[in-house]
């Protein structure tokens, strides 16, 4: 059995005569109950480089998305993860006629698990997190993982 979820986001522009010649390019994006977003293109494409831009949100959701999803096949497989951090890379391509698009999402968690008996099941699961995150299944790129795993210091 299926079910959905909407989600909802307002966007605010207005319109700048001292940038008028290229259009402002920051604006505010607002999720009812949540702090103001503040973004902007990146820098690249002009935008105010100390905002949130497009492609960070959409890095960050895929991140965040995957470890969320890592942490819960860890908890159905008794895995107790100690701390996970991951320094991911994302790769847009640009084309001659202006468009680009995503072309590859690279994920490096670095993940400390309590059970050194678990580390190559700990590993396997990014896979299975992969499959069921959310956000990756919304993607038309390959998410690749390079995950590590460790065991946590004990006193």
């Amino acid at each position: 059995m299926s079910y959905k979820h909407v989600f909802k986001a307002k966007l605010d522009w207005l319109f700048s005569k001292k940038e008028a010649a290229t259009y402002a390019k920051s604006h505010t994006v607002t999720i009812d109950g949540k702090a103001v977003l503040h973004v902007s293109a990146a820098k690249a494409f002009k935008g105010d480089p100390a905002l949130y831009n497009p492609e960070d949100l959409l890095l960050s959701s895929v991140v965040s998305c995957h470890m969320m999803s890592y942490l819960y096949v860890c908890k159905q497989n008794d895995i107790d993860v100690v701390s996970y951090t991951d320094e991911a890379e994302a790769t847009l391509e640009v084309l001659e006629d202006g468009s680009g698009r995503f072309i590859a999402i690279k994920l490096n968690p670095k993940v400390c698990i309590s059970n050194k008996e678990k580390i190559e099941e700990a590993l396997s699961l990014h896979k299975k997190a992969n499959q069921l995150c959310f956000i990756a299944n919304s993607c038309n790129f390959p998410i690749l993982h390079f995950p590590t795993c460790e065991i946590a210091a004990t006193n």
